[in-house]
C-alpha cells in the first residue's frame, strides 16, 4: 500500500514550529515564542531545534477556556 502526497498533507504534523504553532492559534511568532518562553505553551527541543507538540496547542486552548469560563462565572455570582 502506498501514501499518497495527498493523504500525507491530511495527517496532522505531531511537532511543529514555533510559527506553524503560532499560525494554528491565528497570532503572531513573537506572541508565540513569548508564550513558549513563559511555559504557557510546552515545547521540546530536538538537537538545536525548538518544537512545539500539537496536542499542547489543544492543551493550551483548553486552559485558556477553563480560566475564561471561571471569569464568567464569578461575574455571574457577583
Amino acid at each position: 500500500m502506498t501514501v499518497t502526497t495527498e493523504s500525507r498533507s491530511r495527517e496532522e504534523k505531531l511537532l511543529l514550529t514555533v510559527e506553524e504553532a503560532a499560525h494554528r492559534l491565528g497570532i503572531g511568532r513573537t506572541v508565540m515564542y513569548r508564550l513558549v518562553s513563559t511555559g504557557a505553551v510546552e515545547s521540546v527541543t530536538l538537537g538545536r531545534l525548538r518544537r512545539v507538540p500539537s496536542e499542547c496547542l489543544n492543551e493550551f486552548v483548553s486552559m485558556l477556556r477553563s480560566s475564561h469560563a471561571g471569569d464568567n462565572q464569578s461575574a455571574t455570582v457577583a
